[in-house]
């Protein structure tokens, strides 16, 4: 149940902030900041003062060429035009996790749990959908070994049809062509 001075951030927008970079689900310090209500200056120098508490694999800072790719992909602004002045902060789910400790407010604490409850959900959603594609692979698997037994068994069946024709049209005395029938139905004397 939701208290009166509950943050209430759409789950979107929070999945719209987590991007994939070097192969981790991570959020930027900017972000961060903006959810937290705070500057990301601020965010960097409490993140700077506690170092010990983010390890490579809580928070990473981006090389020139993934900041560059950063600008061009999401649109943030150039030094020259007050934007970014340091590259960015990568925080993956344990660091993200780890700035509450951090970033001791109330509202802090409320943002990360809806994070960490996010990054449970989307951790689930791919597991669900791993599953799913496992289980389509192996009827992919199972359906093309049948398509040619099924193309087979078809080729089959047209000769076994042409052969009965022939067989029966030798049995009447009647040479024709079993593919030339004569139409079957209602006729009219329209011509």
């Amino acid at each position: 149940m939701a208290k009166k001075n509950d943050v209430i951030i759409p789950e979107e927008i929070l999945m719209n902030k987590i991007y994939l970079i070097r192969d981790q689900k991570v959020m930027l310090d900017s972000d961060l900041a903006q959810l937290y209500g705070v500057e990301t200056k601020y965010l960097k120098r409490q993140v700077n003062r506690n170092m010990d508490r983010f390890p490579e694999d809580f928070m990473f800072e981006f090389t020139n060429e993934e900041f560059e790719v950063l600008r061009c992909q999401i649109g943030t602004s150039k030094e020259t035009r007050g934007g970014a002045r340091y590259t960015p902060m990568a925080f993956t789910e344990q660091g993200v996790a780890m700035l509450s400790s951090v970033l001791n407010s109330p509202k802090a604490i409320q943002i990360n749990i809806r994070i960490m409850r996010i990054f449970t959900k989307m951790r689930k959603l791919i597991s669900d959908n791993v599953e799913i594609m496992k289980f389509i692979q192996a009827l992919e698997q199972k359906t093309n070994g049948n398509t040619k037994s099924i193309e087979l068994l078809f080729e089959y069946m047209d000769e076994m049809m042409i052969k009965s024709a022939h067989d029966e049209a030798a049995a009447d005395g009647k040479r024709e062509n079993p593919k030339r029938r004569k139409a079957i139905g209602f006729k009219t004397n329209k011509k």
